[in-house]
């Protein structure tokens, strides 16, 4: 089992850029990890994807402002997310596969263990 813990979010103006992290107690390079948000009143919505057998996948919505990342000597996931907007307003997720090499990396059916969460909002 692998603990999740999010942060970094906050409140942002259009354009501005945010780095969120997720600490894992674990070692993520024996999972796939993904970023994932929900915003009031919508599902949850896949963000990105990284798997270190495989590579990255990104949802179309952030594909070229968003990047996923990974500190291995860290156990920490980052998604560096640039150029925001008002709709990337969500609370964001971090969570494991325990596939490392992610099967359907936009199902959060996928994984196993989740964090609580960081609130990003970003203003007009």
């Amino acid at each position: 089992q692998v603990q999740l813990v999010e942060s970094g979010g906050g409140l942002v103006q259009a354009g501005d850029s945010l780095r969120l992290s997720c600490a894992a107690s674990g070692r993520i390079s024996s999972y796939a990890m993904g970023w994932f948000r929900q915003a009031p009143g919508k599902e949850r919505e896949f963000v990105a994807a990284i798997s270190w057998k495989v590579g990255t996948y990104y949802a179309d919505s952030v594909k070229g402002r968003f990047t996923i990342s990974g500190d291995n000597a860290k156990d920490t996931v980052f998604l560096q997310m640039n150029s925001l907007k008002p709709e990337d307003t969500a609370v964001y997720y971090c969570a494991a596969d325990r596939n490392p090499s992610y099967n359907r990396p936009t199902n959060p059916k996928e994984y196993a263990y989740w964090g609580q969460g960081t609130q990003v909002t970003v203003s007009p």
